[in-house]
């Protein structure tokens, strides 16, 4: 009994030790936490070519959310990244206007912690969330409306037009000043989960399971692109090393380079299906095809499993957002178009 007694003191006692060690390990290895501080928060998220107010930020929310933005008026930003359930729509291929699927097969990335992405889009095409908002207002297969439309429809309603002249200082109604104000809410959509609580400093904010996976994830090299503060969000060869299984679904190929954007593990649990074509449901299978495909290494179930665990450290407490009263339509606002 005394024998198992001391055993049992010394094997917490290294279990003490070793989450100050593996908060070091983590840092080195790039891994970074959303900051509790405000102002450093601030600094990390702004854009100084579209700084945050609080203004802007409640006007890009109502954009965020309104249909009319779309020829259809029937599908907004959130459609297909819908904030109540992981800032994605749930579905392999995003679903546009005419219920057109993507035809790249293509799947929506979560718009949680995308401030932390270094390029937006699966190929890296838009070097921010103001230039990426640009873009599924356009595309045919999404919200397919016009420059000229949506700035017509946004600026036949009075109370629209009063909101940008408050923020904007001016009564001019652009396509850029709609998307600037929406990528201004989106950067506001941050997700501060245990896991930062542990690298900044709380060695009980993760379970000994998570912590234990969390050492699986770095010893095996998944840092090598989940890393940051976004825990992804560069740009890599995809696959590295041997070829996916699930290639065939879809057209993607990634950019000019084969490089495709490393999507965030923050709140990986919630964002199902996985990989830019959408065509893994499982997270296990997807940690076990990323050994494969990205690594080289075909890993254990165990270890597997213990990755998994540790990846549900990154579900983050997401902010506390009312769904806005949009401004009225008027006798003027261009009608929809469903055909």
């Amino acid at each position: 009994m005394k024998t198992t007694l001391t055993l049992t003191i010394l094997a917490a006692s290294a279990i003490t030790l070793s989450a100050d060690t593996l908060i070091q390990v983590a840092t080195n290895a790039g891994l970074k936490a959303i900051p509790t501080d405000h102002a450093a928060l601030m600094k990390l998220i702004d854009n100084p070519k579209n700084h945050l107010t609080p203004e802007k930020i409640e006007l890009g929310k109502k954009l965020y959310f309104d249909t009319r933005l779309s020829k259809s008026n029937l599908i907004s930003c959130n459609t297909c990244h819908n904030l109540a359930i992981g800032g994605v729509d749930g579905v392999s291929a995003a679903i546009g206007h005419h219920w057109t699927a993507n035809p790249h097969h293509l799947n929506s990335p979560t718009v949680y912690n995308a401030v932390f992405m270094s390029k937006q889009f699966w190929d890296g095409r838009s070097p921010d969330l103001e230039d990426q908002a640009q873009g599924p207002m356009q595309a045919a297969p999404e919200m397919a409306i016009t420059q000229k439309m949506a700035v017509e429809r946004i600026s036949s309603m009075p109370a629209y037009v009063a909101e940008f002249k408050k923020v904007y200082k001016d009564g001019n109604i652009t396509f850029k000043k709609i998307a600037d104000s929406i990528g201004a809410f989106e950067r506001t959509l941050v997700t501060p989960s245990p896991f930062d609580k542990f690298l900044n400093g709380d060695e009980k904010a993760l379970t000994d399971a998570q912590k234990k996976g969390l050492k699986v994830f770095i010893d095996k090299g998944c840092v090598s692109c989940h890393t940051g503060v976004g825990i992804g969000g560069s740009m890599q060869p995809f696959p590295a090393v041997k070829p996916y299984k699930y290639a065939n679904i879809g057209d993607f190929k990634g950019d000019k380079n084969s490089m495709v954007k490393v999507p965030t593990l923050r709140n990986i649990t919630q964002t199902a299906p996985y990989f830019h074509n959408g065509a893994v449901w499982s997270l296990s299978e997807a940690i076990k095809i990323m050994g494969e495909t990205q690594l080289g290494q075909d890993l254990t179930n165990e270890e597997v499993k213990s990755i998994k665990t540790f990846l549900t450290s990154l579900t983050g407490k997401k902010p506390t957002i009312n769904y806005p009263i949009l401004p009225t339509v008027t006798e003027t606002t261009p009608k929809p178009v469903t055909k």
